[in-house]
């Protein structure tokens, strides 16, 4: 996923190498490791970062098959049978880590399919044409505008809330600092024209280009496709009948990551939720690895207590009640 990235656009989260004071880079999926040095660079690129986990894997010598599509996965006794296009596998659990940017959300409002998905465009660098609307204005749709407007080009966002405008200081619901800097660019402040609270009902092809129908009653044209940038389904929708829901359409989760549907299937990734808390970024979805392992060590009958190092390192978060915090100033 991470190399199909549009060639331009980077981490949000910053990376350094701060192992040598027992804390773990922010973007660091495994102990003793840090994008930052590796890959000698602050906010990693998709193509980079995806280098820095094929570091983690030849550094652990991890039995990685690749080029594989999981047709089905059925639960039959104790067994997982897996049905691959490579052959067929059997487990006594299964962790669910497809992740997020090859599922795109294109769905939404009448007209989705005359719009063009950010998970498409493999380089803004490549877009022609100089009048762009982008539809969303959370991480990604600021990410293209700014893009956009660095290359000389008008850019119109629109979005049902106001995320760069948040008062929360959690990262998951507003903008990052990373982003906010970019929207406080002179290139961008003259580029771009945000339109908050403006939620898009439909995009209608037309002769002339395309016509954009807020719920506000508002028309606005383009000579392009609009850029949808309203998130993604998620893996995790290709099994969604292997997990209960939660009321946001979620999949519902025990204490341990764990289906409560079908016993040993866990989910590890951006689409972790527990009640409020939203595990959408690599430094919090990281901390509930060592909670899946303990599981299944548990459930094998194998000591876990080596685990306790990634608390240690905090990147171990069984407690959830110190979730939620907000920053004073």
């Amino acid at each position: 996923s991470f190399a199909r990235w549009p060639k331009e656009m980077r981490f949000i989260t910053p990376s350094f190498p701060t192992n040598s004071v027992g804390m773990v880079d922010i973007n660091s999926v495994a102990l003793g490791t840090s994008p930052a040095f590796g890959l000698q660079v602050e906010h990693p690129t998709g193509v980079a970062f995806a280098s820095y986990l094929n570091d983690v894997v030849d550094a652990y010598d991890l039995p990685v098959l690749e080029q594989i599509d999981v047709k089905s996965i059925v639960k039959d006794g104790d067994l997982f049978h897996l049905q691959t296009s490579a052959k067929d596998l059997k487990a006594k659990h299964v962790i669910w880590a497809a992740g997020d940017f090859q599922y795109p959300n294109l769905n939404g409002f009448e007209g989705c399919e005359n719009c063009r998905h950010i998970a498409t465009i493999p380089s803004y660098a490549g877009m022609e044409g100089d009048d762009f609307i982008v539809v969303g204005g959370y991480e990604s749709g600021i990410d293209a505008a700014y893009h956009l407007a660095q290359r000389g080009k008008r850019v119109r966002v629109f979005d049902e809330g106001c995320p760069w405008e948040a008062e929360t200081s959690d990262p998951s619901i507003a903008l990052s600092p990373f982003t906010l800097e970019r929207l406080r660019s002179e290139t961008f402040q003259r580029q771009v024209d945000l339109f908050p609270n403006t939620p898009v009902e439909a995009v209608l092809a037309q002769d002339s280009g395309f016509q954009v129908t807020t719920a506000k009653g508002q028309n606005f044209k383009t000579p392009i496709k609009p850029i949808l940038a309203t998130g993604f389904a998620g893996s995790h929708t290709l099994i969604s009948h292997l997990f209960e829901k939660r009321e946001d359409g979620y999949p519902l989760l025990n204490e341990h990551d764990e289906s409560t549907l079908v016993p040993g299937l866990f989910l590890c990734g951006p689409a972790v939720r527990h009640e409020g808390e939203i595990f959408c970024f690599i430094y919090k979805y990281r901390q509930r690895f060592a909670v899946v392992a303990k599981r299944i060590a548990t459930s094998l009958g194998l000591p876990a207590e080596v685990l306790e190092i990634y608390r240690d390192w905090g990147m171990y978060l069984d407690d959830l009640s110190c979730c939620g915090e907000e920053c004073v100033c």
